[in-house]
């Protein structure tokens, strides 16, 4: 079962930025690209736990603050020669409203 849960307005999130979102105990990443494509993983690097937040966002990937792993977007998959997955969560936007699909 999923749930969509409003998040806040498009404009909210800078664009090559993040905004950090809790979920429970999670924090999750919400970010958006200079095309307005809005992507969400763990705010947490599959590495040491770096906050991906505070990344650098390249077009659909962001790379970690701390050791420079560059993430996928997408999946939430470390990009080659890293391995590991910070998981990911589907977005939407709606009339400027930023949506993520929560399990």
């Amino acid at each position: 079962m999923s749930n969509w849960v409003e998040v806040g307005s498009l404009e909210e999130i800078p664009p090559l930025g993040a905004r950090v979102v809790k979920n429970g105990d999670t924090d999750i990443a919400v970010f958006r690209n200079t095309k307005n494509e809005v992507f969400a993983v763990n705010d947490a690097c599959p590495h040491r736990q770096g906050q991906l937040s505070q990344g650098i966002v390249h077009d659909k990937s962001v790379t970690c603050p701390l050791h420079n792993w560059k993430i996928d977007l997408t999946t939430g998959e470390a990009m080659g020669p890293d391995e590991g997955c910070t998981g990911h969560y589907k977005t939407r936007v709606e009339d400027g409203k930023v949506f993520l699909e929560l399990k």
